[in-house]
């Protein structure tokens, strides 16, 4: 008869990893102009991105109340709409509009995601908090609280995913986002150390996304909106700590029942150095081109072909793509392919327009756009080759590049030179080049929600560093309304 030993029930100490970002959430200060001036860039960016999301069905039907009508006291604003919601539900809307399109920041490494998706909780609980403290005449949050507050929470998913890939066992990168935006939301609630200790717990011990929306065969929108139910579900895990949830010190490393053994297959998490403001100062831009980041240098490659292909699309005998280990694996894809989130995320269908039209808008994913028969026909001409060069230099630390390469071969048997893109164009290898490109960027975004007027007067804020740091989020919010008089002509 087999003995049973008894569990010890002393309370352990939180787990190290808890305690290292909530110290950092809590005690580290930021004062680096670079990371400043760059998140400045990053919020813009985003919010660009929320602004062009709001001319697409999709997304807009799954933003406002969860009961229609519903109007919270101090309540959020969700840019480009009436909507004042509280900050759970907010924070779900602003995480959706930011990351529908595949076009905010992005970072690289043994995982990847998209930083800016932390913004859902950032401007939902400051823009909440700061009406909340004017109602009882106490002083709101500025933007510079913001900036501080996507900085960390930007270095926290970043440094988490430098050695960690939670894509290989199957786990989707907004795991990630929800344990950064619970540590800064639960601050930003006005939450101790202890506090944040206590939320991050329950970040860790929720279940993870499955990453099977992102791939074949079931590529679907969830995805779109995954970072927005991330976000806001750690605003909900911060508030539920706030009423006072006790946390779960050792919900990383309990034998048998924490994250560790469940999850992550005995392993534990690697934070290869202190957290800081690495992440935003390296951060990559999608700058040109609504597409999984894996490709951006294909598109380029493949724009910068299209005048030698766009008369000669059907003598194409073959396409060779050469790319990294991660694109194989993530976005190469053959058959057919059913809805936007589908082709955005396959990379021969993001190559052909490339050849095809000299350029990659978001419309291009679209089902009446896509049901052009040469699309198909290409794709099926395309061979993708990993680069063993390529997969090292991705993960390099001083490299981080994202390179691709295009040969095209005729019927006729000549070919074009092989075109190699190692770093896109939003990389900070190319910042100086990019910067000019993201602020079109940003101008082109707000004048599909806004009139010139509105637009000039947000782009001129975003260029005023000093300005923007001192405006207090409500105000900033503000100018984020959608109104008939701010509407484009």
């Amino acid at each position: 008869m087999s003995k049973h030993i008894a569990d010890s029930n002393v309370k352990p100490n939180p787990d190290n990893e808890l305690i290292a970002i909530a110290n950092y959430i809590a005690h580290d200060s930021v004062d680096n102009t670079l990371a400043l001036s760059t998140a400045r860039y990053c919020l813009m960016d985003a919010l660009g991105c929320a602004l062009l999301a709001m001319q697409y069905p999709e997304c807009t039907k799954l933003l406002g109340p969860i009961v229609p009508g519903t109007q919270v006291p101090y309540g959020a604003r969700v840019p480009g709409t009436h909507y004042v919601l509280d900050p759970i539900q907010a924070a779900f809307n602003i995480g959706t509009q930011i990351r529908w399109l595949d076009f905010n920041d992005t970072w690289l490494a043994a995982e990847w995601g998209h930083p800016s998706d932390n913004l859902g909780a950032i401007l939902a609980v400051t823009d909440y908090e700061s009406r909340r403290r004017i109602a009882q005449s106490k002083t709101p949050f500025t933007m510079h609280d913001v900036l501080i507050a996507m900085i960390k929470a930007y270095e926290i998913q970043g440094i988490l995913a430098l050695e960690n890939s939670f894509n290989r066992i199957g786990l989707d990168h907004v795991a990630l986002v929800k344990v950064a935006s619970t540590a800064v939301a639960t601050q930003l609630l006005g939450g101790s150390e202890q506090n944040i200790i206590d939320a991050l717990s329950h970040a860790w011990i929720d279940g993870q996304s499955l990453r099977t929306y992102r791939h074949a065969p079931n590529t679907g929108s969830r995805k779109s909106w995954a970072a927005g139910d991330a976000t806001s579900r750690a605003v909900r895990l911060a508030w539920l700590v706030l009423q006072g949830e006790a946390g779960y010190p050792s919900a990383l490393t309990a034998k048998t029942w924490g994250f560790y053994d469940v999850t992550w297959r005995g392993h534990h998490l690697h934070l290869p150095q202190p957290f800081g403001s690495y992440v935003m100062e390296n951060i990559l831009f999608k700058i040109s081109y609504p597409a999984e980041f894996h490709a951006q240098t294909a598109v380029e490659c493949a724009i910068a072909l299209h005048p030698q292909v766009t008369n000669r699309l059907n003598d194409i005998e073959k396409i060779v793509l050469t790319t990294q280990e991660s694109a194989v694996r993530i976005i190469s894809k053959t058959g057919p392919l059913h809805n936007p989130a589908d082709r955005d995320h396959c990379l021969q269908y993001m190559v052909a327009m490339g050849l095809m039209f000299g350029d990659l808008k978001a419309e291009y994913y679209e089902n009446e756009f896509a049901k052009d028969p040469r699309i198909d026909k290409l794709r099926e001409k395309m061979q993708v080759h990993e680069d063993p060069q390529f997969s090292k230099d991705y993960l390099h630390p001083e490299k981080r590049s994202i390179a691709n390469a295009i040969q095209i071969y005729f019927t006729d048997g000549t070919h074009t030179k092989k075109v190699q893109i190692d770093y896109p164009i939003g990389h900070n290898r190319r910042r100086e080049e990019g910067t000019p490109l993201l602020l079109k960027k940003f101008e082109n975004n707000a004048m599909t929600m806004f009139n010139k007027e509105r637009m000039h007067a947000l782009r001129d804020l975003f260029l005023d560093q000093n300005r923007l740091e001192k405006l207090p989020v409500n105000e900033f919010m503000d100018m984020f309304i959608k109104t008939s008089a701010t509407a484009p002509a």
